[in-house]
């Protein structure tokens, strides 16, 4: 790509300066000319084709008034109350439980916290539309070239015996068949394994999709990924009016069941590793036998050179992508392959958008990328917009959902409520990044910087009024770019105001390799706001330049990972991701079609649940220990919305509300079996607003249903899990994440296995005993033994312990309730709970209620001789 006379791309670059300056002075005298004629056709006089050009292809559907104002209403009464109820619970010490008292305040204290950070953020929540025929007439056109975006997909896989091939292959069946023109389409499969096996059952799945995809195309199929399709318990003969279709549907299956074989034998062949390793077809080793030691593989299966359909049509395109991997690198899991995938996409087909999904979730709704193209493509929507993210639903959860794998509230509350803001929170998978936000640019129209975006948090000062008068065109400029850039990052909208000889100072070639690494090629890529690839570099030149790009030694001394990409530095990479995008003055979108666009499998088992929850919570104790902090960072563009910011803040300190968790669901028990407790006698005003909080915070929750559509029963899983969930996995993560700072001991995550069993819910009944079972179990223990001894010693004492009892009781009781689903699983399959443990129960209960009775260790010894004293001055 270099010679003598210099670099080509750098001149190829000026020239395109220059033609974009022409443009625009054409378009500039174009303008002029528009100016003086008609303003607009009138709407009778338009045609209808016309008329449809000029809708918009989005709209923001806003929460009613009726629904709005009174939970605006609800939470400032509830902040007011809370407020009063803090005021009370301080100056009215207990002075008998005054350690249990100090508890319990500090606890509420954090609980309330805990609520404005995630109550405020869903101040604003907004509905969308989207307009998907206006989005058809705009950008195809008949007769015309397909003007619709291209989009590159990204599926992560890393082990195919924990994520089986089968449901990779299904993920990307579902793509390859996608309403949307296929030459637009690009699926990138990324094998952090290095496994043949994966290789290989993506080679039989490129096969079986000439099949496949044009049967989806030519019956509308939905969802187009065939393991679901088929196994739907619906009329699939609804809405097909074709003869054939039954026919060719009885075929398609038959030919799908052969498949399933050849990969399932596939799988069992790959149980057991030869000794010598795997060899290919031609007898060559396989290059990733060593899984920590190999090249960098890639292999396209099909596109635009490569194999066609059945009916003879062009295929998508198809790539097999394993990163080189050597001992010593540091290769950032996820992250890391995320970015090389960006690099090799940028090189091969360079779309100026990018989807990313989960291996195990497939497309559910044909359409979802069009969907996302009326945000994208909407040249006032979609410029300053980084990413669209759409909710994740899931299959193969039972009905109750009893460990709220499901997260309802959280997609549609929490996130609905953040769009309203800045846009939601990037959550991993199910999202379409524009490539330029990735790539650490600014938005095209940059925020101005007031003088409140100065002020920053307490460790930052404000400028002299020297530096503020300062604040020119090009300062903002240079924010723009963001100091960390080190000025190699520029906004390319205001390329145009520096004459040739400063544009070759911001565009040194020195600087962009230091940048986004030693490849020319790829520099070129991140120049092109529109994608695509130059043509003047063959396919083999690409291939080879692909390969370059995913070494282990690209990223040195680069600003992948820290400034453009994927974030390292957290388990968690997608909050950290879309963190940094919205801190540069970029928003997000959410997208809620009707049809759920993708859906995925959560793994419904408790201990799988609990480990799948630990490493969310310790991903984010690890922001909250790096400088990307949301409590520090990001406070000097000013671009962060304050709402925004809390809900971030949210996000990485909800890990912490355990300590005080696990404090307040002791209290109970102590309470109970102490005799003591935390509140002292109620007056008339403390009744009024211990009733008020329970109201308001009922109430909150009615309205929050109400505008939201959440169930009731999905609210309560949500609110028993939050305590399982607290009680265990978030405890565990902040010692973890601690000890990962202080003694740089790392945790080793697993992948969760993406297979069900093959009884309906099999998996949900399994228990593994694992350490982060401990503190729920024992708190369930430790509780009903306190209701026992509670109840014992009422019956002791008389009727006059009943009331002071009642007050101990409920709160152990909200204890015990909120653990019940812990329980649940605990005991496994309903009609086969282990005699042993309920012998066990009841025998450990009724030998500590005699023993407790008989006893009563903590009622306060009376000397005999006083009790004697006391007896003889008594007349009888």
């Amino acid at each position: 790509m270099n010679d003598e006379s210099g670099n080509p791309i750098w001149k190829n670059r000026v020239e395109s300066w220059k033609d974009k300056k022409n443009n625009k002075k054409k378009k500039g005298a174009k303008n002029n000319k528009t100016e003086q004629a008609p303003a607009e056709i009138p709407p009778e006089q338009q045609m209808p084709g016309e008329a449809l050009m000029q809708q918009p292809l989005s709209e923001i559907v806003p929460m009613s008034r009726n629904k709005l104002t009174p939970y605006r209403a609800v939470i400032i009464m509830r902040l007011v109350i809370l407020g009063l109820f803090f005021h009370y619970r301080i100056t009215n010490p207990v002075d008998s439980a005054f350690g249990l008292w100090l508890t319990s305040v500090i606890c509420e204290i954090w609980f309330a916290f805990s609520w404005v950070l995630d109550q405020f953020p869903k101040w604003s929540p907004i509905n969308r539309v989207t307009y998907l025929d206006t989005l058809s007439a705009r950008f195809e056109r008949p007769g015309e070239p397909c003007e619709l975006a291209p989009v590159d997909f990204f599926v992560s896989t890393v082990d195919p015996l924990k994520e089986p091939p089968l449901i990779t292959a299904n993920t990307v069946l579902s793509i390859l068949a996608l309403d949307y023109p296929v030459e637009k389409v690009s699926c990138y499969v990324s094998d952090d394994g290095a496994a043949m096996l994966s290789f290989e059952s993506l080679a039989e799945t490129a096969e079986f999709a000439r099949k496949w995809v044009p049967f989806c195309k030519k019956y509308s199929i939905e969802p187009r990924a065939p393991e679901f399709y088929f196994s739907q318990k619906i009329d699939y003969l609804k809405d097909k009016v074709q003869p054939s279709f039954v026919k060719e549907r009885r075929a398609m299956k038959r030919d799908y069941e052969e498949y399933k074989i050849r990969v399932n034998a596939m799988v069992a062949r790959a149980q057991k590793t030869p000794e010598e390793g795997w060899t290919m077809q031609d007898g060559t080793p396989w290059p990733g036998n060593n899984t920590r030691d190999h090249p960098g593989m890639i292999q396209v299966f099909l596109g635009n050179t490569g194999a066609r359909d059945t009916d003879g049509n062009e295929l998508p395109r198809l790539v097999y992508v394993s990163r080189e991997k050597r001992p010593g690198y540091q290769h950032h899991k996820k992250a890391g392959a995320e970015n090389a995938l960006v690099r090799v996409s940028a090189v091969l087909t360079n779309a100026p958008y990018i989807l990313n999904l989960d291996c195990d979730h497939y497309v559910n709704n044909s359409k979802a990328v069009r969907e996302a193209m009326c945000f994208l493509m909407d040249p006032q929507v979609g410029r300053d917009v980084c990413y669209v993210q759409f909710p994740q639903r899931f299959d193969g959860i039972d009905k109750s959902d009893r460990y709220a794998n499901r997260n309802v509230v959280f997609f549609d509350v929490n996130m609905k409520g953040l769009d309203g803001i800045q846009g939601p929170v990037y959550v991993g998978t199910g999202c379409v990044f524009n490539r330029q936000a990735l790539y650490g640019y600014g938005p095209p129209s940059m925020p101005t910087l007031t003088k409140s975006s100065w002020c920053g948090c307490c460790s930052c000062c404000c400028p002299t009024k020297k530096k503020k008068a300062e604040l020119d065109a090009t300062e903002v400029y240079k924010d723009a770019k963001r100091e960390e850039l080190n000025a190699a990052i520029f906004n390319l909208h205001e390329i145009d105001n520096y004459d040739e000889y400063e544009r070759s100072m911001l565009m040194s070639q020195r600087s962009f390799e230091k940048t986004f690494g030693l490849s020319s090629v790829f520099i070129e890529s991140t120049l092109m706001e529109n994608g695509g690839v130059p043509e003047s570099v063959n396919s083999s030149a690409l291939i080879k330049e692909a390969i370059h790009v995913i070494s282990c030694s690209y990223e040195e001394k680069t600003e992948w990972g820290k400034e453009i990409g994927w974030i390292y530095g957290s388990v968690t990479e997608d909050i950290l991701t879309g963190f940094k995008m919205q801190c540069r003055g970029w928003r997000s979108i959410y997208c809620m079609p009707l049809r759920p666009a993708f859906k995925g499998s959560a793994p419904i088992n408790l201990s799988d649940r609990l480990h799948q929850v630990l490493r969310w919570a310790l991903g984010s104790v690890e922001i909250f220990l790096s400088r990307h902090c949301p409590l520090w960072y990001g406070f000097g563009g000013g671009r962060l919305k304050w709402l925004q910011r809390l809900a971030y803040i949210n996000t990485i300190v909800y890990p912490f509300t355990s300590l005080p968790l696990i404090a307040y669901c002791l209290i109970p028990a102590i309470c109970l079996l102490t005799g003591k407790f935390i509140i002292p006698t109620l007056s008339n005003l403390a009744s009024v607003l211990f009733l008020g909080l329970f109201m308001s915070i009922i109430l909150t929750a009615v309205l929050e249903l109400r505008w939201s559509g959440v169930g009731i029963e999905d609210l309560w899983r949500n609110e028993q899990f939050w305590v399982i969930g607290g009680v265990s996995a978030h405890l565990f993560a902040v010692f973890q994440g601690f000890l990962k700072m202080l003694a740089g001991i790392d945790t080793n995550f697993t992948v969760t296995a993406k297979a069900a069993e093959d009884a309906e819910f099999g998996e949900l009944y399994m228990v593994k005993w694992t350490t982060v079972l401990i503190p729920p179990t024992t708190l369930l223990i430790v509780n009903i033994v306190g209701v026992v001894a509670g109840f014992s010693d009422a019956l002791n004492k008389g009727y006059e312990a009943w009331g002071p009892l009642f007050g101990k009781v409920f709160f152990a009781f909200w204890v015990i309730l909120h653990l019940y689903p812990f329980l649940k699983g605990l005991m496994g399959r309903q009609n086969r709970t282990p005699t042993i443990v309920v012998l066990w129960s009841v025998l450990l209960a009724s030998v500590f209620s005699l023993v407790w009775v008989k006893i009563n260790p903590f009622v306060n010894k009376v000397d005999p001789m006083e009790i004697a004293g006391t007896c003889s001055s008594i007349d009888c």
